[in-house]
């Protein structure tokens, strides 16, 4: 929003962003691509351009993943290999990206491998649809420890708010069947689904996860159909379609 106007290609407008206790300025931009790219990009692309100031903060807080990515290229360097270098899989880190109750102010939230060990750790063993009851409700276990706790606390908090921004952005309606349920008894019951289920993937993003309501949900996890991502369609183990009704993020 500019002005209390949406954004439009090109648009602009200076932002603030808090990381490890301290803010930033920044800019977020609404990227204005170019006639040649409008199939490719029917969607709005917003980017977020910071400073110095912010890069710097964030090599030194990704300090680990720094270290690897320089000391390896040093070696390919020294081997004459030109590849790009990337992280595997088991030492890669996230940065979460959340709006806050302020507009033009965002929350950059440090996900590091050690943050990654106790995720994988706290999945272990846990379905899907018992595991995603953390993003959605507050299902807490009254018979977990102490640690436990803390750590459902941690990994809620560091992905739960993806879910509820989408949510929010649907209108709290189901992206197969656009119902809003207990509309009637002034109530929001929707859920966020895991496209390629999170216990195997570990993947939280924006595009790895719909809003569905509790029905599709259940449905969804009781027969687990095929989602093709180009058509936007689940299709079902006997052979029933159904695409999004719904879609402003994928």
């Amino acid at each position: 929003m500019i002005n209390n106007k949406p954004m439009v290609k090109g648009d602009k407008k200076p932002i603030k962003i808090y990381f490890n206790g301290k803010f930033y300025d920044a800019k977020i931009i609404n990227v204005n691509f170019s006639d040649k790219f409008a199939d490719t990009h029917k969607s709005d692309i917003l980017q977020i351009r910071y400073n110095k100031d912010l890069v710097t903060a964030l090599c030194e807080s990704f300090n680990n993943s720094y270290d690897y990515l320089a000391y390896t290229k040093e070696q390919n360097k020294k081997q004459g290999i030109r590849t790009m270098v990337k992280l595997p899989d088991d030492r890669k880190e996230y940065l979460g990206i959340y709006t806050t109750a302020i507009e033009d102010i965002y929350y950059f939230e440090p996900i590091y491998y050690e943050d990654v060990t106790e995720l994988t750790s706290l999945i272990k063993g846990k379905t899907e649809r018992a595991f995603e009851s953390m993003f959605n409700y507050e299902d807490d276990d009254p018979n977990a420890t102490l640690i436990e706790t803390e750590r459902t606390v941690k990994i809620r908090r560091l992905n739960k708010k993806i879910g509820d921004n989408l949510k929010s952005l649907y209108g709290y309606r189901c992206q197969i069947c656009g119902q809003l349920i207990g509309q009637n008894y002034d109530s929001h019951v929707v859920e966020a689904h895991h496209i390629d289920y999170f216990v195997r993937s570990l993947n939280n993003s924006a595009d790895n996860q719909l809003i569905v309501c509790p029905n599709h949900h259940s449905i969804i996890h009781d027969k687990n159909p095929v989602f093709d991502r180009k058509k936007k369609i689940y299709t079902y183990p006997n052979g029933y379609s159904e695409g999004l009704l719904l879609n402003y993020h994928l």
